[in-house]
């Protein structure tokens, strides 16, 4: 595993990260198979968890707790989230941050997820949902503040809403955020024009999510794929979606290396862009640790296919089904 410096927290962070949402509240979890995938993890030298209590209502902090403990003689870093108060995913234009993140309420999920996650201290504490239009604000300005200097919380971070991603340039101007965890993957390619510059300026750790582009970047999908009943993606794979994201997985066929397959194509592409801290995909089973861990080798995209894959950037803007 190679470490990479997380902004100016000077964290050390696993350049593959392990993203918790997947591991509860999804149709076709096994939390047996998850319990090994986890330290598996540890075991590969991951030591970066990103969760949030929105994640089945604090069970995936609690399965992160369990981990901390299981390894108290290893450092990892713990990441989580505090959820809107209207509870909208992703949030919109015109929400008022009284009605998402009122002063209070931070206060309130802090502890929560602190009593959550077991830890005297959070390492990373981020908005789940962002608007740029609240960056002028005081309230959470001064919360933040406050929870920094008490102890419960040692940086700050957003979650920057799917396919926004300068909807977060002033906020990150304000100089109290410490990462941004932002889509980026070979489709999605637009942080690279002004949040990445942005965040090298300001010495920020940046968590790249939604590597797989939601599994179409797996290669697996076809344009008859489904989902079992309950399962979100049925929701975000409506069907001008999965016909969509399909095509555009299939014209990347030609480019992957040989020995190689697209998934590890899609985190390599992600891997050659200094500019990305942590990777986050989520792991379930044992084997997509195995295999994602794989890729932190040191060892890059050839210059030629990096070029032929910026060619597939595909520029999209948020929909009802974009959450």
């Amino acid at each position: 595993m190679n470490y990479r410096r997380f902004g100016r927290t000077n964290w050390q962070v696993s350049e593959i990260g392990h993203g918790m949402w997947g591991l509860v509240g999804w149709t076709d979890t096994d939390p047996a198979g998850v319990q090994k995938a986890l330290d598996k993890s540890v075991e590969l030298g991951c030591n970066f968890f990103d969760t949030a209590w929105g994640y089945g209502e604090g069970k995936s902090e609690n399965i992160l707790r369990d981990l901390l403990k299981k390894h108290p003689n290893k450092k990892l870093y713990a990441a989580s989230k505090i959820p809107p108060k209207n509870r909208q995913w992703p949030s919109r234009r015109g929400f008022k941050i009284e009605d998402v993140f009122p002063d209070d309420y931070i206060f309130e999920y802090v502890d929560k997820s602190l009593q959550n996650l077991g830890v005297e201290q959070i390492d990373l504490m981020q908005f789940h949902v962002w608007e740029d239009d609240w960056s002028d604000h005081d309230g959470w300005k001064e919360a933040i503040q406050k929870l920094k200097q008490s102890g419960k919380v040692a940086a700050w971070g957003i979650s920057i809403n799917r396919w926004e991603p300068a909807n977060s340039l002033q906020t990150l101007k304000t100089g109290l955020i410490d990462s941004v965890q932002v889509i980026y993957n070979i489709f999605d390619q637009n942080p690279v024009d002004e949040l990445f510059p942005l965040c090298k300026e300001l010495d920020l750790g940046v968590i790249a999510r939604v590597p797989f582009d939601e599994g179409t970047l797996t290669g697996t999908f076809t344009k008859e794929t489904t989902f079992p009943k309950g399962d979100w993606r049925n929701t975000y794979f409506v069907p001008e979606n999965l016909s969509s994201s399909v095509e555009h997985a299939d014209a990347l066929r030609p480019l992957i290396p040989p020995h190689m397959n697209m998934p590890e194509m899609a985190l390599r592409f992600i891997l050659s862009n200094d500019h990305v801290s942590t990777i986050i995909p989520g792991m379930r089973q044992l084997k997509h640790v195995e295999s994602n861990m794989a890729c932190s080798d040191g060892i890059g995209l050839k210059y030629d296919t990096l070029v032929e894959l910026e060619k597939h950037r595909w520029d999209r803007e948020p929909t009802e089904w974009s959450q």
